[in-house]
């Protein structure tokens, strides 16, 4: 249902309605966002993927295929931003690299629990932390896979539809990405 409205939006869009192409920016902003955040881990980089996705959607809309759904569409072009941004960058080795951007923002909260206290939440942050400097240490082929798969909660076809690869492959490197994530925090947790 959502991507019906997508689809008529993006038709809107490519016919000159500014309307309607701030609609598609309202609906995508924040989940671009998301996901460009959690893979550079760098808030100024991630607003910049984010300008950057939109002006491509608006430069090639008449591109875009309706037969597809609209949100794999906008999901491949932020990601390949956010991989070419990880690309591009220098390996850089700085002691206080992982406090540098989180502004207590983070989505790895994986102990759910009603009855936090500050131990539980030192113990939570510390956990968070360790959790989010193994992934940003993977790979970029399994890194953006671990966060559409398990920060953006997508399937393996949605993945497979965003990078453009076999379903088959995005298993293996869900797969492969798990056991690096493993070995990286073996001795850490």
């Amino acid at each position: 249902m959502v991507d019906n409205l997508d689809v008529r939006l993006a038709k809107l869009a490519r016919k000159g309605d500014q309307r309607a192409f701030a609609e598609i920016v309202e609906l995508y902003k924040d989940k671009i966002f998301h996901l460009a955040y959690r893979m550079l881990s760098n808030r100024h980089e991630a607003e910049d993927v984010v300008q950057e996705t939109f002006l491509r959607v608006y430069k090639n809309l008449d591109r875009y295929d309706d037969n597809q759904k609209f949100s794999t569409w906008i999901y491949r072009i932020g990601t390949n931003l956010s991989i070419d941004r990880l690309r591009k960058r220098k390996p850089s080795f700085s002691l206080d690299a992982e406090v540098s951007d989180n502004e207590g923002t983070d989505g790895y909260a994986f102990i759910p629990s009603d009855n936090r206290t500050p131990e539980s939440e030192t113990l939570l942050s510390e956990t968070q932390r360790i959790i989010h400097q193994a992934i940003d240490g993977l790979p970029a082929k399994y890194k953006t896979i671990m966060i559409l798969r398990y920060i953006q909660d997508m399937s393996l076809q949605e993945i497979s539809e965003v990078m453009d690869l076999p379903v088959t492959t995005i298993k293996t490197r869900v797969h492969r990405g798990r056991e690096f994530l493993r070995k990286k925090l073996e001795y850490k947790l």
